[in-house]
């Protein structure tokens, strides 16, 4: 019995003492296709709490992203696949088209994620997460090929290419 109020009094204080675990944004990639739609990858990393969240099923990084580009979108965004560090999207009408004499000029709508912070503050164990939600590196790659980059930023631009 002894053994067993040491084993645990060492693990929680093991676990008080653990640095603070946190989410990074790796990559983010959104692939437009010539319809206006938008495959979007987003591939993250956990901390040890979120994974331990993710596991009883008291956290879901996926429906929260979900959320986060339906809200800044205003659009529907369906989950196509899941993991532990990724989660792809499908976004119908994501960026605009217009014909013009050049072809068509795709417009996408600028993305900021530090709206998914407020999300993250309201866990549990937020006070135990350092939250880096700019992507080391995003990509936006348009029917032709032509890519825009951006490195740990927050938010991204509304941008527009015309495809001839």
């Amino acid at each position: 019995m002894k053994s067993e109020i040491l084993v645990a009094s060492l693990l929680i204080l093991a676990l008080m003492a653990a640095p603070a675990g946190a989410f990074s944004a790796d990559n983010l990639v959104i692939v437009v296709e010539e319809d206006g739609s938008a495959e979007i990858t987003f591939n993250y990393t956990l901390s040890w709490v979120e994974t331990i969240a993710v596991f009883f099923k008291i956290s879901d990084p996926e429906r929260e992203l979900k959320a986060a580009l339906e809200d800044a979108l205003g659009v529907p965004v369906t989950v196509t696949s899941a993991g532990s560090d990724t989660a792809t999207f499908s976004v119908r009408e994501f960026a605009k088209i217009n014909g013009t004499d050049e072809g068509r000029a795709y417009s996408t709508p600028g993305l900021d994620f530090t709206g998914a912070q407020e999300i993250i503050d309201g866990y549990w164990f937020a006070s135990l997460v350092e939250t880096d939600l700019s992507p080391g590196l995003t990509v936006v790659r348009f029917p032709d090929g032509h890519e825009e980059t951006f490195s740990d930023q927050s938010a991204i631009p509304p941008l527009s290419h015309t495809v001839p």
